[in-house]
């Protein structure tokens, strides 16, 4: 007897024994598998003894899936995978491809169990006889082995799931075996054609049918689906993108092999295999990149990873965190969230129409519905993506979303020490003589934990003292200012002072009731120049802020994802959000009453649209950024413009925050409420010691003067010496103060009578009884 015949005579030897033992089918597979695996020394006895003690369950759970991110109306914005897949059953598949995978495959598949012994056997002869090694996997094996790999998380589990090793083999037999017993053979071709890779970055036959066809897998025809159904055996080789005439080739193979089984006829198979093949591409896309609004996609993706982690994310350690992310990819959630496309659309038209998108400058906003937190838009002038002229930091969002340290506040924190003043009892009509410049002392310092300037505190005092030099932004704002004018106004020196009377702490306080943090996380450091906004503040937050005044004092803490549903339809619990009332509705409501001025009589005068709305420009110091916060009872956005690459080393020196802010805050809002509801603020309730506004008087005869001033609870006092004027003698010629002063009631209002003669061209004589009239004011 020859060597060879002496050698294969015992190899069938000792398969039949191996049958006998009951373990013929795992000792196969793994000679079938490795033609060379006897010098592992391997015995039968071992094989038979590992393969009774494997764990023998596997886990069918559907494999990854991506995460899909629906806007409010239910439209896709974002997916996020690493393996493209879309799970379909095995009904939403054409017959045509469920044949043509079955008969390329495992033609015997609904025949026999776990192990095909005449296919495994006629692979052993081969290969013994062959160089080359045929397959003898079942198409239950086939899903066992895809199933591992998709499981596999880590490069060491993908390492352990494909070792060309007996052992591997041996396990995805037992679990072939489990498997046969725990599904029918529909379910296990299902979870097949759902796992298997067809190339090309898709996996599952329906991710396959639209990435070459952009069709639905219930849609393919013959010739399409013998392309696909021959893939699956090599995917690198038979790439149709890549390698196409090794695809044909192969393609031809599956329809020879349809006919050879009965299941076509041959001028089916002819027809086909005459096609060339013609592709109808649509590339996978996911991750925030290819969506439409990419920064809010950005917020959606942190918050999901803080869901997914119950809000330990960032306390996690890296590999951990993989883990969480990988969890998102595979995950195949479905997230809703509070995206409105309309308000998004108005946001990015805004602030690309402001500021060009290649530029280092950059407009960021952020848009939160009042009483409820929902963010309903984000965006950043800049492109997102990698690359020149591109940024993949979300500007507008805070560290915790993928955003930076963020942008100083400016004149936008003011609104909170105007809060904690009402919130304290001071009237309105407070009147503070403000100065151009002027240092201030006797500031309280606060106990504060978190970093600031470099320093980690723990309860430590920080702040107080003195503050040197404050100053206005000019010499227009010295003088006498009340709670509405210095707010309209934004008058530095005023606040500095109305902040000393209130406390820091009471402002800081104030602002964290209103969800006011630092961008990096940290607490807001209680220093004096606070109340100019020296604390670094992100737009997501702002805005928050800002709708918690338009919800009289309702704040809300901002939400991005309303439900999260996972691949087996289980909705997650989200974290629960933060709704408080932070002050009393009547305060909140003097303070819009305040804010609805600095659109119409203060800083931010021009920057109406349309409807009742309230805001507060802010300009940084130095000149680092300007900002913008404002308002409706139904919507509130804050915006921001500044040099990204740094506000301090590169400022936007003659910027203010009702310029390019201010803008975009105009345009965005008036598109984005463009057919919605105009509603009024509330109106304030309590006396809180307002002012009375002096009303017009000009050229109305004095008793009639007196009755309108005194009806506005007004004193009066008449100037003994006429002036010369326009208006007809015996008439008011001017007041002082002057008509649309803001000033406390009981105020002595000085009425200036005209003398009858026309006023020369340097005014005429000044009296001696009180200031000159502003002439031709109202």
């Amino acid at each position: 007897m020859h060597d060879a015949d002496r050698d294969r005579g015992k190899a069938f030897s000792t398969l039949f024994r191996l049958l006998g033992a009951g373990v013929v089918a795992g000792v196969l597979v793994a000679f079938i598998a490795l033609p060379g695996v006897g010098s592992a020394g391997l015995t039968a006895r071992d094989a038979a003894n590992n393969f009774e003690n494997m764990d023998s369950k596997m886990n069918t759970q559907p494999p990854s899936e991506r995460t899909v991110v629906y806007d409010v109306n239910g439209k896709p914005v974002a997916s996020f995978f690493d393996k493209y897949r879309e799970s379909v059953r095995l009904d939403q598949v054409a017959p045509i491809m469920r044949q043509a995978i079955v008969d390329i495959e495992d033609s015997r598949f609904y025949q026999h169990g776990a192990l095909d012994l005449k296919g495994t056997i006629r692979a052993f002869a081969s290969n013994v006889e062959s160089e080359q090694t045929q397959g003898g996997s079942t198409l239950t094996q086939q899903y066992v082995k895809n199933m591992l790999v998709d499981s596999a998380t880590t490069p060491e589990e993908y390492k352990e799931v494909t070792a060309p090793t007996v052992g591997r083999k041996l396990r995805e037999l037992r679990f072939a075996l489990d498997v046969e017993k725990r599904m029918t053979k529909n379910d296990i071709l299902q979870g097949y054609l759902n796992v298997a890779y067809f190339s090309a970055g898709a996996y599952g036959v329906q991710a396959a049918s639209k990435r070459y066809f952009s069709k639905p897998a219930s849609k393919l025809t013959l010739e399409q689906a013998a392309l696909l159904a021959g893939i699956t055996q090599n995917p690198t080789a038979y790439d149709p993108i890549r390698n196409p005439k090794d695809a044909r080739k192969r393609r031809d193979v599956v329809l020879y092999r349809m006919l050879q089984l009965g299941h076509i006829t041959k001028q089916q198979a002819d027809a086909a295999a005459a096609k060339p093949i013609e592709l109808n591409r649509t590339d996978p896309v996911g991750g925030c990149e290819t969506s439409n609004a990419p920064y809010f996609c950005e917020y959606v993706k942190y918050d999901m990873l803080n869901i997914l982690s119950k809000g330990k994310y960032w306390s996690l350690q890296p590999k951990q965190r993989q883990n969480i992310v990988n969890k998102l990819n595979r995950g195949g959630y479905t997230v809703r969230t509070t995206l409105d496309m309309k308000a998004q659309n108005a946001v990015d038209r805004a602030l690309r129409g402001q500021v060009p998108p290649p530029g280092n400058r950059v407009g960021a906003e952020a848009m939160v519905e009042p009483g409820t937190g929902r963010l309903k838009a984000l965006g950043v002038s800049k492109r997102f993506g990698a690359g020149k002229r591109r940024t993949t930091i979300n500007l507008a969002a805070d560290s915790a979303h993928g955003g930076g340290s963020g942008v100083s506040a400016g004149s936008t924190f003011k609104v909170f020490t105007l809060l904690a003043a009402l919130d304290q009892g001071v009237p309105v009509s407070t009147n503070i003589n403000s100065p151009q410049t002027m240092g201030i002392s006797g500031y309280q310092p606060c106990k504060y934990t978190g970093m600031f300037g470099g320093k980690k505190y723990n309860n430590e005092m920080l702040g107080g003292g003195s503050w040197p030099s404050v100053s206005n932004a000019g010499d227009s704002e010295a003088g006498n200012f009340n709670l509405k004018t210095g707010t309209w106004h934004s008058v530095n020196t005023f606040y500095a002072q109305l902040e000393k009377r209130v406390g820091v702490c009471n402002a800081i306080k104030m602002a964290e009731k209103f969800g006011m943090r630092r961008a990096d996380g940290n607490a807001l450091a209680p220093i004096p120049s606070q109340v100019l906004g020296t604390n670094e503040i992100d737009m997501v937050h702002l805005a928050a802020a800002y709708a918690g005044l338009a919800a009289r004092g309702k704040y809300c803490a901002p939400i991005s994802v309303t439900e999260v549903v996972d691949g087996a339809g289980k909705k997650l619990k989200l974290p629960k959000q933060d709704c408080h009332q932070a002050v009393d509705e009547p305060i909140a409501d003097k303070v819009n009453s305040i804010l609805k001025g600095v659109l119409t009589k203060g800083t931010a005068k021009g920057r109406s649209i349309g409807r009742p709305a309230a805001g507060k420009t802010g300009t940084c110091e130095e000149h680092s950024c300007a900002v913008f916060a404002g308002h409706t009872p139904n919507l509130a956005a804050a915006t921001a413009y500044w040099d990204y690459r740094g506000p301090v080393q590169y400022k936007v020196y003659g910027v203010f925050g009702a310029d390019t802010p201010g803008a975009m805050w105009q345009q965005s809002m008036q598109n984005a409420l463009a057919g919605k509801p105009a509603p009024e603020f509330a109106q304030p309730t309590e006396d809180f010691g307002d002012t009375t506004t002096v009303p017009k008087v000009k050229g109305l005869p004095l008793a009639a003067a007196k009755a309108k001033l005194q009806g506005a609870d007004l004193q009066v006092k008449v100037s003994p010496r006429p002036v010369e004027a326009d208006q007809p003698k015996g008439t008011v010629a001017a007041t002082s103060p002057d008509a649309g002063t803001e000033t406390a009631p009981g105020t002595t209002v000085i009425i200036y009578l005209s003398s009858g003669k026309k006023r020369d061209d340097h005014g005429g004589d000044k009296p001696d009884d009180g200031g000159w009239p502003p002439w031709g004011g109202d």
